[in-house]
């Protein structure tokens, strides 16, 4: 069965050829898409899943990270009171203005947070350390953002609001899922860089002792503080990222680019695959005469759409892993892992196996009489 459904797949090597460019292109579209929706994700709320807080503090009903509102700071103690709590620290996140040498402006995502403590600061340091930030005006950008901000190296300064900044360090890997870069600074400078009210932040971020019940925890501060929302880590960030995927509707359209390619392969593979069964009508006629069964031709026709899903996925993947790796100097996350190859997988067999069933409808209904006309 195995060989027949080779020498069907391998005889007209330029329909095979047309069948796998079909499934490669749409295994390198939904690979590509899929990983540029789960980075869109990712990216929307890396500052949140990075905190290490394992409660966020913030204005009540507050829709996602960057709509942060600034209150009190009177409410830091508040928390601090609360049975439970182990560690809270003040954190601003707020937009504002970059100012290059140019003149030109550029917008960007201050945070503001404590580099004594242990929550809402930078990772991925390459060049200098969180205490270079105790530097008057230090901020910390990330490399991939020198030449938006046109920063050549540490020591460079800038304006940001009016006010003078230095940068003392570099991460690596700190995307915005915006065109507004994270900078990084003290709780401080924040407050003048946003700018914030000296007595405002715009978020808490909460640390509990070991083994309590987050829960009671999250119910305890909410009795304490009045008019704020309480949400664990995970919460908070589900919460951004569906603002930014569903609400606006981003994550959606790349969604649909994804679709797209399965339906363009699914089109492609389905049209080639029945033009080979119906080259090979007399040959499956035949079969059925010498009284092959009908699950024995299936069976034939299956593995030519699987051997084609294979080498098609294979080429698909490596095109997918080129553009990944293209990506990586570039503000676009693209997320490869093991699970969207598999599921890919998955999906590259199902598009193959249902376009084959178009052509399996066609010999089911194949009478074997026809071999003996003329």
């Amino acid at each position: 069965m195995a060989s027949l459904a080779q020498r069907n797949l391998f005889h007209d090597k330029i329909r095979l050829a047309v069948t796998v460019i079909g499934v490669q292109f749409a295994v390198a579209l939904v690979v590509v898409e899929l990983g540029l929706f789960f980075g869109f994700k990712e990216t929307t709320s890396t500052v949140i899943s990075h905190s290490h807080a394992d409660l966020w503090v913030t204005f009540k009903h507050v829709p996602y990270l960057e709509l942060g509102a600034p209150f009190k700071e009177r409410k830091l103690y508040q928390v601090m009171a609360v049975p439970g709590v182990a560690d809270a620290e003040k954190l601003i996140v707020h937009g504002t203005r970059w100012n290059r040498p140019d003149g030109a402006q550029e917008a960007i995502q201050i945070v503001g947070f404590n580099p004594a403590g242990r929550m809402g600061g930078p990772w991925n340091l390459v060049q200098g350390s969180i205490r270079d930030l105790q530097i008057p005006g230090g901020v910390i950008v990330d490399e991939l953002y020198k030449k938006k901000l046109e920063v050549t190296g540490v020591g460079d300064e800038f304006e940001i609001n009016g006010h003078r900044a230095r940068v003392v360090g570099f991460t690596h890997g700190i995307r915005s899922f915006t065109t507004s870069p994270y900078v990084f600074t003290t709780f401080k400078n924040a407050q003048d860089f946003a700018p914030v009210a000296e007595d405002q932040t715009t978020f808490v971020l909460v640390r509990t002792d070991p083994g309590v019940n987050l829960d009671a925890v999250r119910r305890d501060i909410l009795s304490h503080v009045k008019d704020v929302s309480v949400l664990t880590t995970p919460e908070f960030s589900q919460i951004t990222q569906h603002y930014w995927t569903y609400t606006t509707g981003a994550g959606l359209a790349v969604l649909a680019a994804a679709v797209l390619g399965l339906i363009v392969g699914f089109v492609v593979v389905a049209q080639t695959i029945y033009a080979t069964t119906m080259d090979h009508l007399k040959e499956f006629g035949t079969l059925k005469a010498i009284g092959a069964r009908n699950s024995y031709v299936y069976k034939v026709i299956l593995t030519q759409a699987s051997v084609a899903a294979v080498i098609g996925y294979s080429l698909g993947m490596i095109i997918g892993c080129i553009v990944v790796r293209l990506s990586e100097p570039t503000g676009i996350t693209i997320v490869m892992n093991w699970q969207i190859a598999i599921g890919t997988f998955i999906l590259t067999l199902l598009m193959c196996a249902g376009a084959a069933l178009i052509s399996i409808n066609k010999v089911t209904r194949l009478d074997p009489a026809m071999v003996f006309k003329g």
